[in-house]
C-alpha cells in the first residue's frame, strides 16, 4: 500500500485527500502523475442486489463526481453478471441467489441515481455506463479456467478478508462465492481492454479484490492498473452508515421520500457534521470551515445546511427547499405538512379499529409490533401529537383530523400521515 499522506499535485487527488475520501492507494505518486495529465479512466462497480442503492453508496458516487469534475473519465459498472454470484465481502452468510428477472429489474431501478450526479455522453470526460454481463454471461467456463483461473493461487485467495473472515467464524462459504474475486478481477481487465480503464475505486472491504485485478492485469498484459479505496463509514457512535432503526436509507425517491432523506442528514450526530459536509456535499472547504466553528445549539444550523445540500444533490434544489419548509411547518409551527410521507389504510380497518402498534408498523416507523411496544413504553409513540400510553389503543375514524389524516410520530423527528382510502 502506497503512502497516501503525501501532498498531491493533481486536482483530483488533492480534492479527495482534503475532503477525507482516501483510505488506501496502490501507487499514490504514479496515480497523481496520471491525474495531473487528466488521463484517469476509473470505474466503480455496483451489484444489483436491491431496487435501490443506499446512502452508503454515495461515498463512491461522490468520488466519481469529483473525478469527472477534475477532467477525468468515470465508468459506472452495473454488476448484472457478478450479482448472479454474490459478493461475500463483509458478509457472515451467503447472499440470496436472485433470479435473472429480479436482477434485471433491480438494475433498471438502480440506474436512475447516477444521471443526477454524473454527466453521461460521448465526450472525453463524459461518464459511461457498462454492464459486466456483456462479457461474463457469454464466457466459456473451460476458457475461464484456462485463461483466467490459472493466474490465481488458492493459497492466496484463502488469505483474503472476505474468505478468511467467513472461515474463521465457521460460516459456510459457497464455491460460487469463492469465485467472486476472480470475476471482479476479470472485470478490471476487460474494462482496461475495452475502455482504457486504469483505476478501480471502491470501499476498503474491496481492497483485496481490486489488488487481485491489478495483478491479473499484469499477468494478462494490460497497462498499469491502480487501486484507490475509501473508508467504510461509521458514525461517531459506531453505527454503520446508511442504516437506521427503520431500515436502509435508500437513494431512489420511490423508496424513500426527499423529506425522509433530508431528515436522515438533519439527524446527524454533532461530531459527524464537519466530516459529512466534506464527503457528501460540494460546499467549498472555506464554507465548511465556517460551519465547523458553530458551537452549542448553533450546530443545528450546520445540520440543516448538510441536509439541504445532500438532498439538493440527489433530488434537486426544489425538493430540498420543500423538505426544509415541511420540517419548519412540522417542528416549528406544529402543523400537518403536505410534504410528510403518507400511507393509505383501508377505511374498513379504521372503522373496525386499527391497533396503534400495527399502525406504526404499517407506516414503516417500526419494524414489528414488539418494537412498537418498546417505543410506546418509552413514550416514543404519538398520535396527532399526543403520547400513546395504552398498547391496546386503536385508531378509528374519530382520530382523523380536519386535514383528513392521522399523524403518527416516532420520537420528535419522524412522522408519517395515515389517510383512509
Amino acid at each position: 500500500m502506497a503512502n497516501t499522506s503525501l501532498t498531491p499535485k493533481s486536482d483530483f487527488l488533492k480534492i479527495i485527500q482534503e475532503r477525507g475520501y482516501i483510505h488506501q492507494c496502490s501507487d499514490f505518486e504514479a496515480l497523481d502523475k496520471l491525474a495531473l495529465k487528466q488521463k484517469i479512466v476509473c470505474y466503480v462497480g455496483y451489484d444489483c442486489t436491491a431496487q435501490s442503492l443506499h446512502v452508503g453508496s454515495m461515498l463512491t458516487i461522490m468520488m466519481l463526481f469529483w473525478l469527472q469534475h477534475t477532467g477525468n473519465k468515470p465508468l459506472v459498472l452495473m454488476g448484472d453478471g457478478t450479482t448472479c454470484v454474490g459478493d461475500p465481502s463483509g458478509k457472515d452468510e451467503s447472499r440470496k441467489i436472485l433470479s435473472r428477472t429480479v436482477i434485471e429489474q433491480n438494475k433498471k431501478s438502480i440506474k436512475k441515481v447516477f444521471a443526477k450526479l454524473l454527466t453521461f455522453g460521448d465526450g472525453k470526460t463524459d461518464a459511461l455506463m457498462v454492464d459486466n454481463s456483456e462479457w461474463l454471461s457469454t464466457i466459456n467456463y473451460i476458457d475461464m479456467l484456462r485463461n483466467v483461473g490459472r493466474h490465481f493461487s488458492v493459497n492466496r485467495m484463502l488469505t483474503m478478508d472476505s474468505v478468511r473472515t467467513r472461515l474463521e467464524r465457521d460460516q459456510e462459504l459457497s464455491f460460487i462465492e469463492f469465485n467472486y474475486m476472480i470475476l471482479q478481477s476479470f472485470d478490471f481487465v476487460e474494462l482496461a481492454r475495452r475502455h482504457g480503464c486504469n483505476l478501480q475505486m471502491g470501499g476498503s472491504d474491496q481492497w483485496g479484490n481490486i489488488i487481485n485485478g491489478i495483478d491479473l492485469g499484469r499477468r494478462m498484459g494490460t497497462g498499469q492498473l491502480y487501486a484507490l479505496t475509501c473508508p467504510l463509514l461509521t458514525t461517531s457512535s459506531g453505527a454503520k452508515m446508511g442504516k437506521t432503526a427503520s431500515g436502509a436509507v435508500w437513494l431512489n425517491l420511490d423508496m424513500l421520500s426527499a423529506y425522509d432523506y433530508w431528515q436522515f442528514w438533519r439527524n446527524t450526530e454533532d461530531k459527524d457534521v464537519s466530516r459529512f459536509l466534506k464527503l457528501f456535499t460540494t460546499l467549498s472547504l472555506d464554507e465548511i470551515s465556517k460551519l465547523e466553528s458553530l458551537q452549542g445549539e448553533e450546530i443545528n444550523e450546520a445540520k440543516k445546511i448538510l441536509a439541504t445540500e445532500t438532498t439538493a444533490l440527489l433530488h434537486g434544489r426544489k425538493a430540498a427547499k420543500d423538505a426544509v419548509k415541511t420540517a419548519q411547518r412540522t417542528f416549528d409551527g406544529g402543523e400537518f405538512a403536505e410534504g410528510l410521507p403518507s400511507v393509505a389504510v383501508g377505511g374498513l380497518e379504521l372503522k373496525n379499529g386499527l391497533g396503534v402498534l400495527s399502525a406504526f408498523v404499517i407506516a414503516k416507523l417500526t419494524r414489528s409490533n414488539s418494537e412498537s411496544r418498546r417505543q410506546l413504553k418509552g413514550g416514543g409513540l404519538k398520535v396527532n401529537g399526543v403520547v400513546v400510553r395504552d398498547e391496546k389503543a386503536t385508531l378509528t375514524p374519530k382520530d382523523i383530523t380536519n386535514d383528513g389524516v392521522i399523524k403518527l410520530s416516532l420520537g420528535k423527528k419522524r412522522h408519517v400521515l395515515l389517510y383512509p382510502e
